[in-house]
């Protein structure tokens, strides 16, 4: 009698029909298999980004309606059924989408967030940097915004500077930051 073979055969259903069609080889330029697989797993990176989406959002990404579809069913499933799930919305992706237009609409829908964050980190640095004593950041930033209160930034500073001498809660520092912050979101 003879043993079984504990390997995987090519037939046993070890990649899905998905990823099968992924390497079949095209009449495009030869790719690798791992390369296919690496341009594959980034379509389902793709899909789960698009799973994650909202309603509103999604309605902004162009996708087919079967790929819109698929996408509705991932929002619904779990685990292993969503691991399935993001395999078939990579082949939709590859089979019916233009996937750079997917990942500029994703961009454009980010945009915004990241620049709002950039706008936040940068005046947290200038307020760290008031409270360290840099007048020339204090000059510019009265050059760059002419309304602001003079006498009012350099008494948040002086407010903000005796609440770290005698470790009391960071009151000012919060005030001295909305007020940068204030300028920031007018421009």
């Amino acid at each position: 009698m003879a043993k079984k073979k504990r390997g995987f055969d090519d037939d046993d259903g070890f990649f899905d029909d998905a990823e099968e069609q992924l390497f079949e080889n095209d009449d495009e330029e030869e790719k690798s298999r791992s390369q296919l697989k690496r341009e594959m797993l980034a379509r389902r990176d793709l899909g789960e980004e698009l799973v994650a989406l909202s309603e509103a959002r999604l309605a902004k990404i162009p996708l087919s309606e079967e790929t819109l579809d698929a996408v509705h069913d991932g929002q619904r499933f779990t685990r292993r059924a969503l691991k399935r799930q993001l395999t078939r919305i990579a082949a939709l992706i590859t089979e019916y989408e233009e996937e750079d237009a997917i990942r500029q609409a994703l961009e454009q829908l980010y945009q915004p967030h990241r620049d709002e964050v950039r706008r936040q980190h940068e005046v947290e640095q200038w307020r760290d940097a008031l409270i360290a004593g840099d007048e020339d950041l204090m000059q510019s930033l009265l050059a760059r915004f002419p309304e602001i209160d003079r006498q009012h930034l350099r008494q948040l500073v002086r407010n903000t500077i005796k609440e770290r001498e005698r470790d009391k809660p960071p009151k000012s520092a919060r005030v001295l930051y909305q007020y940068l912050f204030s300028f920031v979101e007018e421009k």
